[in-house]
Protein backbone atom coordinates (compact mmCIF):
# COMPACT_ATOMS: atom_id res chain seq x y z
CA UNK A 1 0.00 0.00 0.00
CA UNK A 2 2.74 2.68 1.06
CA UNK A 3 4.61 1.32 -2.12
CA UNK A 4 1.55 2.14 -4.79
CA UNK A 5 1.06 5.94 -2.65
CA UNK A 6 4.28 7.04 -3.60
CA UNK A 7 4.73 5.32 -7.10
CA UNK A 8 1.51 7.23 -7.77
CA UNK A 9 2.98 10.37 -6.53
CA UNK A 10 3.57 12.89 -9.30
CA UNK A 11 7.31 13.98 -7.81
CA UNK A 12 9.63 11.07 -7.84
CA UNK A 13 12.77 13.50 -7.72
CA UNK A 14 12.69 14.25 -3.68
CA UNK A 15 11.63 12.33 -0.30
CA UNK A 16 9.33 10.34 -2.35
CA UNK A 17 11.87 8.56 -4.57
CA UNK A 18 14.16 7.98 -1.66
CA UNK A 19 11.36 6.29 0.16
CA UNK A 20 10.33 3.93 -2.61
CA UNK A 21 13.99 3.26 -2.72
CA UNK A 22 14.24 2.47 1.38
CA UNK A 23 10.84 0.10 0.86
CA UNK A 24 12.73 -1.84 -1.61
CA UNK A 25 15.85 -2.43 0.17
CA UNK A 26 14.26 -3.59 2.98
CA UNK A 27 11.13 -5.85 1.77
CA UNK A 28 13.97 -7.40 -0.56
CA UNK A 29 12.09 -6.37 -4.04
CA UNK A 30 13.62 -7.32 -7.19
CA UNK A 31 15.65 -5.51 -8.98
CA UNK A 32 13.76 -5.60 -11.81
CA UNK A 33 11.21 -3.23 -9.96
CA UNK A 34 13.64 -0.92 -8.83
CA UNK A 35 14.61 0.21 -11.89
CA UNK A 36 11.52 0.48 -13.21
CA UNK A 37 10.66 2.89 -11.10
CA UNK A 38 13.73 4.22 -11.91
CA UNK A 39 12.70 4.75 -14.78
CA UNK A 40 9.74 6.54 -13.90
CA UNK A 41 11.65 8.58 -12.08
CA UNK A 42 13.68 9.50 -15.02
CA UNK A 43 10.94 10.16 -17.16
CA UNK A 44 9.33 12.75 -14.61
CA UNK A 45 12.48 14.37 -14.54
CA UNK A 46 12.55 14.47 -18.06
CA UNK A 47 9.05 16.12 -18.17
CA UNK A 48 9.21 19.11 -16.14
CA UNK A 49 12.23 19.59 -17.76
CA UNK A 50 10.81 19.83 -20.87
CA UNK A 51 7.49 21.56 -20.09
CA UNK A 52 8.17 24.44 -21.81
CA UNK A 53 7.33 22.77 -24.96
CA UNK A 54 3.62 22.56 -23.74
CA UNK A 55 3.55 26.27 -22.98
CA UNK A 56 0.64 28.77 -24.11
CA UNK A 57 1.83 31.49 -26.40
CA UNK A 58 1.04 33.15 -29.20
CA UNK A 59 2.82 32.85 -32.46
CA UNK A 60 2.63 35.54 -35.86
CA UNK A 61 4.89 33.73 -38.12
CA UNK A 62 6.06 35.78 -40.77
CA UNK A 63 9.57 33.90 -41.40
CA UNK A 64 10.97 32.61 -45.04
CA UNK A 65 12.36 29.50 -43.48
CA UNK A 66 15.84 31.25 -44.04
CA UNK A 67 19.25 29.15 -42.68
CA UNK A 68 19.38 32.35 -39.91
CA UNK A 69 17.10 33.91 -37.20
CA UNK A 70 17.41 36.52 -34.92
CA UNK A 71 15.80 36.40 -31.84
CA UNK A 72 15.41 40.06 -30.46
CA UNK A 73 14.41 40.05 -26.53
CA UNK A 74 11.74 42.81 -26.37
CA UNK A 75 8.96 44.70 -24.44
CA UNK A 76 10.48 46.79 -21.81
CA UNK A 77 12.42 49.58 -23.05
CA UNK A 78 9.70 51.22 -25.68
CA UNK A 79 11.61 54.17 -25.98
CA UNK A 80 14.18 52.95 -27.51
CA UNK A 81 12.26 51.23 -30.19
CA UNK A 82 12.27 54.30 -32.94
CA UNK A 83 16.41 54.26 -32.99
CA UNK A 84 16.94 50.01 -32.38
CA UNK A 85 14.35 48.74 -34.44
CA UNK A 86 15.34 50.98 -36.98
CA UNK A 87 18.55 50.00 -36.96
CA UNK A 88 17.72 46.53 -36.96
CA UNK A 89 15.46 47.23 -40.01
CA UNK A 90 18.80 48.86 -42.32
CA UNK A 91 21.41 46.48 -41.15
CA UNK A 92 19.74 42.92 -41.27
CA UNK A 93 20.78 40.86 -44.17
CA UNK A 94 18.18 39.08 -46.33
CA UNK A 95 19.32 35.83 -45.29
CA UNK A 96 17.79 36.41 -41.90
CA UNK A 97 14.31 36.14 -40.66
CA UNK A 98 13.71 38.53 -37.98
CA UNK A 99 11.82 37.20 -34.64
CA UNK A 100 10.79 39.74 -31.68
CA UNK A 101 9.64 37.88 -28.22
CA UNK A 102 8.04 39.40 -25.56
CA UNK A 103 8.48 37.43 -22.12
CA UNK A 104 5.12 37.72 -20.14
CA UNK A 105 3.42 39.70 -22.06
CA UNK A 106 1.87 40.81 -24.85
CA UNK A 107 2.85 44.02 -26.83
CA UNK A 108 0.29 45.53 -28.69
CA UNK A 109 2.58 48.28 -29.98
CA UNK A 110 5.55 45.82 -30.67
CA UNK A 111 2.83 43.57 -32.92
CA UNK A 112 2.48 46.97 -35.05
CA UNK A 113 6.01 47.46 -35.58
CA UNK A 114 6.68 43.79 -36.44
CA UNK A 115 3.52 44.26 -38.79
CA UNK A 116 5.03 47.18 -40.22
CA UNK A 117 8.64 45.68 -40.67
CA UNK A 118 7.14 42.13 -41.72
CA UNK A 119 8.65 40.32 -38.70
CA UNK A 120 7.33 37.56 -36.93
CA UNK A 121 6.00 38.10 -33.29
CA UNK A 122 6.02 35.60 -30.55
CA UNK A 123 4.51 36.53 -27.04
CA UNK A 124 3.98 34.17 -23.80
CA UNK A 125 1.84 35.12 -20.87
CA UNK A 126 4.30 33.63 -18.41
CA UNK A 127 7.38 35.82 -17.94
CA UNK A 128 10.68 33.34 -18.61
CA UNK A 129 13.59 34.46 -20.68
CA UNK A 130 14.65 30.87 -21.43
CA UNK A 131 11.68 29.63 -22.45
CA UNK A 132 10.98 31.92 -24.42
CA UNK A 133 13.89 31.90 -26.78
CA UNK A 134 13.60 27.78 -26.43
CA UNK A 135 10.53 28.42 -28.05
CA UNK A 136 10.92 30.87 -30.21
CA UNK A 137 14.37 29.19 -31.69
CA UNK A 138 11.85 25.34 -32.00
CA UNK A 139 9.40 27.69 -34.28
CA UNK A 140 12.56 28.22 -36.98
CA UNK A 141 13.41 24.68 -37.32
CA UNK A 142 15.73 26.02 -40.54
CA UNK A 143 17.39 28.25 -38.90
CA UNK A 144 21.27 26.51 -38.44
CA UNK A 145 22.23 29.59 -36.55
CA UNK A 146 20.88 32.01 -34.26
CA UNK A 147 21.43 35.69 -33.65
CA UNK A 148 20.50 36.56 -29.73
CA UNK A 149 19.48 40.11 -29.44
CA UNK A 150 18.46 42.36 -26.11
CA UNK A 151 16.30 45.32 -26.74
CA UNK A 152 18.75 47.90 -25.61
CA UNK A 153 21.34 46.58 -27.97
CA UNK A 154 22.29 48.73 -31.03
CA UNK A 155 23.41 46.88 -34.23
CA UNK A 156 25.72 48.39 -36.70
CA UNK A 157 25.95 47.93 -40.59
CA UNK A 158 27.45 45.04 -41.38
CA UNK A 159 27.81 43.63 -37.91
CA UNK A 160 25.67 40.69 -38.41
CA UNK A 161 28.10 39.61 -41.64
CA UNK A 162 31.11 39.95 -39.78
CA UNK A 163 29.89 37.68 -36.48
CA UNK A 164 28.86 35.20 -39.20
CA UNK A 165 32.42 35.64 -41.27
CA UNK A 166 34.30 35.55 -38.11
CA UNK A 167 32.41 32.07 -36.51
CA UNK A 168 33.34 30.49 -39.93
CA UNK A 169 36.79 31.67 -39.80
CA UNK A 170 37.76 30.33 -36.55
CA UNK A 171 35.96 27.35 -36.97
CA UNK A 172 38.37 27.18 -40.40
CA UNK A 173 41.37 28.38 -38.89
CA UNK A 174 41.40 25.48 -36.11
CA UNK A 175 42.62 26.88 -33.08
CA UNK A 176 39.31 27.22 -31.38
CA UNK A 177 36.34 25.61 -30.77
CA UNK A 178 33.85 28.38 -31.19
CA UNK A 179 30.59 28.34 -28.57
CA UNK A 180 29.44 31.98 -29.70
CA UNK A 181 30.78 34.97 -31.15
CA UNK A 182 29.60 38.46 -30.51
CA UNK A 183 30.52 41.96 -31.45
CA UNK A 184 33.00 44.83 -29.60
CA UNK A 185 30.44 45.74 -26.82
CA UNK A 186 31.61 49.31 -25.47
CA UNK A 187 29.39 48.75 -22.46
CA UNK A 188 30.61 44.87 -21.00
CA UNK A 189 33.45 44.03 -18.75
CA UNK A 190 35.52 42.65 -21.45
CA UNK A 191 34.99 44.18 -24.69
CA UNK A 192 35.45 47.77 -23.09
CA UNK A 193 38.76 47.26 -22.20
CA UNK A 194 39.63 45.60 -26.17
CA UNK A 195 38.05 49.11 -27.07
CA UNK A 196 40.08 51.60 -24.53
CA UNK A 197 43.36 49.45 -25.97
CA UNK A 198 42.57 50.26 -29.76
CA UNK A 199 41.59 53.55 -29.17
CA UNK A 200 44.66 54.51 -26.73
CA UNK A 201 42.19 55.46 -24.28
CA UNK A 202 43.56 53.38 -21.36
CA UNK A 203 45.01 56.13 -19.60
CA UNK A 204 42.55 58.70 -19.71
CA UNK A 205 40.00 55.95 -18.17
CA UNK A 206 42.24 55.10 -15.92
CA UNK A 207 42.48 58.73 -15.29
CA UNK A 208 38.66 59.34 -14.85
CA UNK A 209 37.50 56.15 -13.21
CA UNK A 210 39.46 52.96 -12.38
CA UNK A 211 42.62 51.17 -13.56
CA UNK A 212 40.34 48.71 -16.02
CA UNK A 213 40.49 44.90 -16.05
CA UNK A 214 38.68 42.16 -17.72
CA UNK A 215 36.16 42.00 -15.63
CA UNK A 216 32.68 41.85 -15.08
CA UNK A 217 30.23 42.43 -11.97
CA UNK A 218 29.04 44.73 -9.79
CA UNK A 219 32.29 45.58 -8.29
CA UNK A 220 33.40 46.88 -12.00
CA UNK A 221 32.41 50.86 -12.68
CA UNK A 222 31.74 49.27 -16.25
CA UNK A 223 29.02 47.83 -14.78
CA UNK A 224 27.58 50.27 -12.26
CA UNK A 225 28.45 53.89 -12.52
CA UNK A 226 26.17 56.34 -14.70
CA UNK A 227 29.22 58.47 -15.88
CA UNK A 228 31.02 55.49 -17.54
CA UNK A 229 28.29 54.36 -19.14
CA UNK A 230 28.22 58.42 -20.55
CA UNK A 231 31.67 58.05 -21.24
CA UNK A 232 31.61 55.34 -23.83
CA UNK A 233 28.32 56.91 -25.26
CA UNK A 234 30.08 59.73 -26.67
CA UNK A 235 30.16 62.58 -23.32
CA UNK A 236 32.77 64.90 -24.07
CA UNK A 237 33.89 63.55 -27.13
CA UNK A 238 35.98 61.35 -25.22
CA UNK A 239 35.09 58.31 -27.62
CA UNK A 240 34.03 57.88 -30.73
CA UNK A 241 30.43 57.57 -31.95
CA UNK A 242 29.24 53.05 -32.68
CA UNK A 243 28.77 54.10 -36.14
CA UNK A 244 32.63 55.66 -36.90
CA UNK A 245 33.83 52.84 -34.73
CA UNK A 246 32.91 50.02 -36.28
CA UNK A 247 33.59 51.97 -39.78
CA UNK A 248 36.88 51.98 -38.70
CA UNK A 249 37.05 48.35 -37.81
CA UNK A 250 35.62 46.62 -40.49
CA UNK A 251 37.85 47.84 -42.56
CA UNK A 252 40.82 46.08 -40.58
CA UNK A 253 42.15 42.45 -41.28
CA UNK A 254 40.26 39.90 -39.41
CA UNK A 255 40.77 39.75 -36.18
CA UNK A 256 39.34 38.33 -33.44
CA UNK A 257 39.78 37.77 -29.39
CA UNK A 258 38.84 34.93 -27.11
CA UNK A 259 36.99 36.23 -23.60
CA UNK A 260 38.38 34.53 -20.50
CA UNK A 261 35.41 35.79 -18.21
CA UNK A 262 32.09 35.53 -18.10
CA UNK A 263 30.23 37.52 -21.11
CA UNK A 264 27.54 39.20 -21.14
CA UNK A 265 25.31 38.08 -24.25
CA UNK A 266 23.47 41.47 -25.32
CA UNK A 267 24.22 40.21 -28.95
CA UNK A 268 25.72 36.87 -29.81
CA UNK A 269 25.66 34.62 -32.58
CA UNK A 270 25.61 30.63 -32.18
CA UNK A 271 24.58 27.69 -34.09
CA UNK A 272 21.45 25.61 -33.83
CA UNK A 273 23.17 22.55 -32.98
CA UNK A 274 24.72 24.29 -29.67
CA UNK A 275 21.20 24.74 -28.64
CA UNK A 276 20.23 21.02 -29.87
CA UNK A 277 23.64 19.81 -27.44
CA UNK A 278 22.29 21.74 -24.60
CA UNK A 279 19.09 20.53 -25.06
CA UNK A 280 17.55 24.07 -25.37
CA UNK A 281 18.31 26.16 -22.18
CA UNK A 282 16.92 25.02 -18.99
CA UNK A 283 13.57 26.28 -18.24
CA UNK A 284 12.67 26.78 -14.62
CA UNK A 285 9.12 27.89 -15.09
CA UNK A 286 8.66 29.02 -10.81
CA UNK A 287 11.13 32.30 -12.30
CA UNK A 288 11.93 34.19 -14.75
CA UNK A 289 15.03 32.43 -15.29
CA UNK A 290 17.09 36.02 -15.91
CA UNK A 291 20.69 35.53 -16.59
CA UNK A 292 20.80 31.87 -16.25
CA UNK A 293 20.97 31.27 -20.40
CA UNK A 294 24.24 33.26 -19.96
CA UNK A 295 25.67 31.70 -16.99
CA UNK A 296 24.24 28.12 -18.41
CA UNK A 297 26.13 29.04 -21.70
CA UNK A 298 29.29 30.45 -20.26
CA UNK A 299 29.56 27.24 -18.01
CA UNK A 300 29.17 25.21 -21.29
CA UNK A 301 32.38 26.92 -22.52
CA UNK A 302 34.23 26.15 -19.99
CA UNK A 303 33.01 21.86 -19.16
CA UNK A 304 33.23 21.29 -23.09
CA UNK A 305 36.51 23.58 -24.06
CA UNK A 306 34.53 25.71 -26.51
CA UNK A 307 35.63 29.04 -26.93
CA UNK A 308 33.89 32.79 -26.39
CA UNK A 309 34.87 34.27 -29.32
CA UNK A 310 34.91 38.44 -29.97
CA UNK A 311 34.95 39.89 -33.07
CA UNK A 312 37.53 42.98 -33.68
CA UNK A 313 36.14 43.91 -36.74
CA UNK A 314 32.74 45.06 -35.46
CA UNK A 315 31.17 47.37 -32.38
CA UNK A 316 27.94 47.62 -31.26
CA UNK A 317 26.22 49.55 -29.17
CA UNK A 318 24.60 48.41 -25.63
CA UNK A 319 22.88 51.27 -23.34
CA UNK A 320 23.54 50.53 -20.24
CA UNK A 321 23.69 47.66 -17.00
CA UNK A 322 20.90 48.07 -14.45
CA UNK A 323 22.12 50.26 -11.66
CA UNK A 324 22.82 52.67 -14.80
CA UNK A 325 19.57 52.32 -16.56
CA UNK A 326 18.04 55.43 -14.72
CA UNK A 327 20.39 57.70 -16.19
CA UNK A 328 21.24 56.27 -18.60
CA UNK A 329 17.72 56.78 -20.29
CA UNK A 330 17.98 60.45 -19.15
CA UNK A 331 20.86 60.40 -21.28
CA UNK A 332 19.65 58.75 -24.25
CA UNK A 333 16.51 61.44 -24.96
CA UNK A 334 18.85 64.63 -23.78
CA UNK A 335 21.66 63.62 -26.24
CA UNK A 336 19.78 61.92 -28.90
CA UNK A 337 22.80 62.51 -31.72
CA UNK A 338 24.90 60.10 -29.99
CA UNK A 339 22.43 57.44 -30.67
CA UNK A 340 21.35 57.93 -34.12
CA UNK A 341 22.50 56.22 -37.20
CA UNK A 342 25.61 57.97 -38.29
CA UNK A 343 26.56 57.65 -42.13
CA UNK A 344 30.11 57.13 -42.48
Amino acid sequence: MTLLYFMNHHDFEGVYYMNIKLILKTNKFTSSLYSHLKSIKDDCKEHKRRAWERTKFKFVDRSLGKTKVCVLLAGYKTFLYENTFERIRRFLPMDTDMVVVTSGMFSAEIADLCEKYEWSYLSTAINNVALVQNLAIKLHPHAEYIYKLDEDIFVTRGCFEMLFETFRYVKEEGTYIPLFVAPLLPINGFSYLRLLKKLNLVKDYTNRFERPCYAAGQNRMIETNPDVAKYFWGYENSVPHIDIMNSMFLAEPMNYSVCPIRFSIGFILFERKTWEEMDGFTVNLRGTDMGLDELELCEMSMKKSYSIIISENCVAGHLSFGSQNRAMKEYYLSNPENFEIKSV
